[in-house]
């Protein structure tokens, strides 16, 4: 097969596994940066011009956008959706997953265990917010944020309503959910693929920070998820309408609760933690769906 790969550094981690992964099962691996991508629209069909050339033979794409080119990003997925090629990943399940609150209404819709969130246009009502929200300490998240950036926690009733009037009068969008104590500052990322969790750890942020990205510090550990984790991460992902998504959640006393669904996890941190091939499970995805079509 030949693969494009949707990314704009072909040394990244991720990337380089993707395209071992691919070599190593006999396919064409090639590195796209989605936005020096032209986009040409007209009555014979969609077309892709890129590197003095235009785009063709394709069988599959793997997406690897960044949250802050998003909208481009999807719309060359779409053009290759256009064009007939497997997308490994859906440019709708991109959009779905990047917009963070789309994505909480979509998870509740399905019944899918989640903090508490509350969401307002710039209420002036900030005392009744957080009470909604199960009162202090609150966490206040920027729609837009990624990777820990954006996110604060508010410990008591008064910070909590300076933060969010603070981030109303500089008409910035936030949700504001509960803060799950037993969490203990550790999280749960859920990798799936085609429906199934092919890997998962334990991620606890360090001393003093109840944010556990790994970009800030924390550390990972394998984790054998319970059966409800398992199956709390796959219906997540499905309900976003992700073949592949990392699914972030909380062990709560009531069950897992599902923080975040993203649509271009990092390979680093999960094969890393779980030494398992994720890259390759992920070429085997598409193997699967190309071999059918």
């Amino acid at each position: 097969m030949k693969i494009a790969i949707l990314s704009r550094n072909a040394n990244l981690y991720s990337t380089k596994r993707l395209i071992e992964a691919a070599t190593l099962r006999g396919h064409e691996a090639h590195v796209i940066d989605h936005l020096k991508c032209n986009i040409e629209l007209e009555q014979k069909g969609p077309a892709i011009y890129y590197g003095g050339d235009y785009l063709s033979g394709f069988d599959a794409v793997i997406p690897r956008i960044g949250a802050s080119v998003t909208f481009y990003g999807t719309a060359v997925v779409r053009q290759f959706e256009m064009m007939n090629v497997f997308t490994a990943v859906s440019s709708k399940g991109i959009v779905h997953s990047r917009d963070k609150l789309r994505c909480l209404q979509v998870l509740s819709k399905e019944g899918i265990g989640l903090p508490k969130t509350v969401f307002t246009n710039y209420s002036k009502d900030v005392e009744h917010v957080v009470e909604s929200a199960g009162g202090a300490p609150v966490v206040l998240k920027l729609l837009e944020g990624t990777q820990g950036v954006g996110v604060v926690l508010a410990e008591n009733q008064n910070a909590a309503q300076s933060v969010l009037e603070a981030f109303n009068g500089l008409r910035a969008r936030v949700i504001v959910q509960e803060f799950v104590k037993e969490a203990k500052g550790a999280d749960i990322r859920a990798f799936v693929v085609d429906g199934e969790v092919v890997g998962a750890m334990k991620r606890q942020g360090k001393p003093g920070e109840f944010r556990s990205n790994l970009h800030r510090g924390g550390s990972s550990r394998i984790i054998e998820l319970t059966v409800e984790e398992r199956y709390t991460a796959i219906l997540a992902a499905k309900a976003v309408g992700l073949g592949i998504a990392g699914v972030d959640m909380l062990q709560s006393e009531r069950g897992p609760l599902v923080l975040e669904v993203n649509s271009s996890p990092g390979l680093e941190g999960i094969e890393k933690t779980t030494q398992e091939d994720i890259a390759g499970k992920i070429i085997e995805y598409i193997e699967k769906n190309v071999n059918i079509r």
